[in-house]
C-alpha cells in the first residue's frame, strides 16, 4: 500500500454520499448568474436514511439533481464544489459514467409519478428497459422480473398489472411503480423527491412504509427531499435543514425534533397545526426571524352555536357519472351517493376521504359546476338545484370557490387588476371602473398583497401569493359561502400557516362558512367545527371535529387518522 491510498478500514467508514461546498447558480437572461445552492454540505452513510428539509426555492431539490447531474442546461456548478459517491468524484465523472451510474447505483423517485413515467410505454416494458440496460436480463427475464417487482411493492394483481399504462393506475400505484422501477437494478442511493406530496394520507403512510422496508430489505441508502417534518421524524436517521439555498442545521432525527437550534427550523415546527391543541392563529415564519421570541398562541374555542342562522342544507346529494365500460357499453358510477350536511353562518365544514371518496364532486355539485344527479342544495331556503342558469346567477355570485392549484386557477394572460375586476364587471358590483378598482385595492390589502400587484401578472408571484389573489378574487363578489379545495395542499407549511391565518381573519371579519375539502386531517381538524368523512361517494361519519378526532365509530374514520404522520413521536414510540 503506498502512502497516498486509504487503507480499508478508512474507506469502509467514509460515508456512500459527500457533498462539499456545493454552489450551484442559473444563468439567467442577459448572462445574469443566480446563485441557488450557496455552500451547502452534507454526508449520507451507508444503509441510512437522510432527509434535507426546507421550502420551496430552499435548494433542496438543486441539490439532489445535482448529485445525478440532471440540472437544466444554463445551470453552472462552480469550482470548488465536491460530490463524491463511493470515493468517486462525480463532477469529474463523463457522461457515459453518469449514465451508467443512474439507474445502476443511483436510482430517483420524483414528486410526479404521471410526469415521470412514459403514458405510451406500459409499466412492465419502463421497468424492463432499466433491467435490460443496467443488469444486461434478456427481454423475458426482465418481463419476469418486472412482475416480481411490482408485487414487491405492493400492487395487487402484479401479472395483469405489468400490461397496464401508467394512466389505467391510480396514484399510489404509479408512485409504487416509480419505486419499483428505481429499486429493479438494486442501487446502493435512492433519492426520493417529494415523493408523497401529492397522495392522500393513507396512501402516504404505504408509501413511507415501503420505502422504508425496502431500504432495510435491499440494505440501500436514502436521501429523502420533503417541506413535511411530520415524515421526516418517522422516516430519517440524519436532517438538513435547508433555506434560501443554505444549511441551516444539520443533526439527528432526534436533535432537530428536540432541541432544534436555529429559529427557521424552530418555525417549520411550529407552523405546522397539530392534533393536541387548536390556538387562535398559527406561527408564521416571520414570528422567528432574527432571534426574536414568537408570541404566545393561546387556544381558540370552536363555534358551537347552534342558533347560527342555516346557510346552506344538502339533502341526500347524488351525482352520477356515465363511465365508458367497452367499446359499446357504459357504467353508471355514483361519485355522490347520499350526502347531506347542514352549514350554518360563520361556520367551518370539514370534508375529508382519500382521492374517489367524492369530497371534490360534492363542492362542485353543490355548486352547479357539476349538474346533480338528484337531492336538494337549499341555500338559505331556496333549492338551487330547481333553478334555471338565470335563476342560478345571483347565487352562484353568494357561493365561490378556492381550487388546489393557484398556478392553474389565475389567468397567465390577466393582470391581477384584470383578474379582479371581471367578476365585479360581469356581476354589476360597484358603479364604475374607478370604484371596482378601489375596491379591488382594499381587497389585496385585506389579503396580506401590496397595491401595486394589481398591475403584475400570475407568473411574478410566489404559489402562496397566487392563492391570496385567488381568495381575494372570490371576495370581490361578497360571497357567503367559501368552498376551498384542497386550497393549501400545494403551499408549504409556512405558507399553508400564512393563508389559513387569512382564511380564520376573513371569517371571524366578514362571518364567512368554509366547505373545507382536504385530505390533510391535520389541517382540517385546525380548521374544522364540524367534519364530515366520505368514502366511496357516501358519508361514512359526520361530527364535531373534537368528537371525531377523539373517539371516531367508523372503522374508516379510524384508518384514516392512523395514518396521519406523527414525526418524531411516532418513530420513538412516546
Amino acid at each position: 500500500m503506498t502512502g497516498g491510498e486509504p487503507s480499508a478500514d478508512t474507506a469502509a467508514l467514509r460515508p456512500l454520499l459527500e457533498v462539499s461546498e456545493l454552489r450551484v447558480a442559473f444563468r439567467a437572461e442577459r448572462h445574469t448568474l443566480t446563485e441557488a445552492v450557496k455552500g451547502v454540505s452534507f454526508a449520507v452513510g451507508g444503509q441510512s436514511t437522510v432527509a434535507l428539509v426546507g421550502e420551496s426555492g430552499s435548494g433542496k431539490s438543486v441539490s439532489a439533481m445535482s448529485i445525478v447531474r440532471l440540472l437544466p442546461e444554463n445551470a453552472e456548478i462552480a469550482p470548488g464544489s465536491r460530490i463524491v459517491y463511493g470515493g468517486q468524484d462525480l463532477l469529474a465523472a463523463t457522461p457515459a459514467a453518469m449514465r451508467n451510474l443512474r439507474g445502476r447505483d443511483i436510482a430517483v423517485i420524483f414528486q410526479e409519478p404521471m410526469t415521470s413515467l412514459n403514458p405510451v410505454f406500459t409499466i412492465g416494458d419502463q421497468i424492463a428497459e432499466a433491467l435490460r440496460r443496467h443488469v444486461r436480463l434478456g427481454a423475458r427475464a426482465a418481463a419476469a422480473r418486472a412482475v416480481e417487482l411490482l408485487d414487491e411493492v405492493g400492487i395487487p394483481r402484479p401479472a395483469q398489472r405489468v400490461r397496464s399504462y401508467p394512466h389505467e393506475m391510480s396514484g399510489g400505484q404509479q408512485q409504487r411503480a416509480m419505486i419499483a422501477m428505481a429499486i429493479a437494478c438494486e442501487p446502493r442511493l435512492l433519492i426520493a423527491d417529494e415523493p408523497t406530496t401529492a397522495l392522500d394520507v393513507t396512501i402516504q403512510r404505504q408509501i413511507i412504509e415501503l420505502l422504508a422496508r425496502l431500504r432495510e430489505k435491499h440494505q440501500m441508502s436514502m436521501l429523502f427531499i420533503t417541506h413535511d417534518l411530520g415524515l421526516v421524524g418517522e422516516i430519517a436517521d440524519d436532517v438538513v435543514v435547508m433555506q434560501s439555498g443554505e444549511v441551516r442545521e444539520q443533526g439527528t432525527a432526534r436533535e432537530i425534533f428536540e432541541t432544534p437550534r436555529h429559529p427557521y427550523t424552530r418555525a417549520l415546527l411550529a407552523c405546522r397545526p397539530t392534533l393536541d391543541h387548536r390556538p387562535a392563529r398559527l406561527a408564521v415564519i416571520a414570528d422567528f426571524v432574527d432571534g426574536r421570541q414568537p408570541p404566545a398562541l393561546s387556544d381558540a374555542p370552536r363555534s358551537v352555536n347552534g342558533h347560527d342562522p342555516v346557510v346552506l342544507e344538502v339533502r341526500n346529494l347524488r351525482k352520477v357519472f356515465c363511465m365508458k365500460k367497452g367499446l359499446f357499453s357504459h357504467e353508471a358510477v355514483a361519485a355522490v351517493d347520499g350526502v347531506s350536511f347542514t352549514l350554518r353562518r360563520g361556520h367551518t365544514l370539514g370534508v375529508v376521504g382519500e382521492s374517489g371518496s367524492g369530497k371534490t364532486t360534492v363542492g362542485l355539485t353543490v355548486m352547479r359546476l357539476h349538474e346533480a344527479s338528484g337531492g336538494e342544495v337549499r341555500f338559505e331556503g331556496t333549492d338551487l338545484l330547481a333553478l334555471s342558469d338565470a335563476q342560478m346567477q345571483p347565487y352562484r355570485r353568494r357561493i365561490q370557490i378556492v381550487f388546489q392549484n393557484p398556478y392553474a386557477s389565475l389567468n397567465p394572460r390577466f393582470t391581477v387588476g384584470h383578474i379582479l375586476l371581471e367578476p365585479m364587471a360581469i356581476h354589476g358590483i360597484g358603479s364604475g371602473t374607478p370604484e371596482r378598482l378601489a375596491i379591488a385595492r382594499q381587497l389585496l390589502r385585506r389579503v396580506g398583497l401590496a397595491e401595486d400587484a394589481l398591475g403584475r401578472y400570475p407568473h411574478e408571484f410566489s404559489g402562496g401569493q397566487r392563492q391570496r389573489i385567488a381568495i381575494a378574487r372570490c371576495l370581490t363578489l361578497k360571497p357567503d359561502v367559501l368552498i376551498c379545495d384542497e386550497s393549501v395542499s400545494a403551499l408549504d407549511v409556512s405558507v399553508q400557516a400564512q393563508v389559513l391565518n387569512l382564511l380564520q381573519d376573513l371569517q371571524d371579519e366578514l362571518a364567512l362558512s368554509y366547505i373545507f375539502i382536504s385530505h390533510d386531517l391535520t389541517v382540517v381538524k385546525y380548521m374544522s367545527d364540524e367534519v364530515l368523512v366520505m368514502s366511496g361517494g357516501r358519508c361514512v361519519e359526520l361530527a364535531s371535529a373534537d368528537e371525531i378526532y377523539r373517539a371516531p365509530r367508523d372503522e374508516y374514520t379510524r384508518r384514516l387518522l392512523g395514518s396521519i404522520p406523527q414525526g418524531w413521536r411516532t418513530k420513538t414510540g412516546v
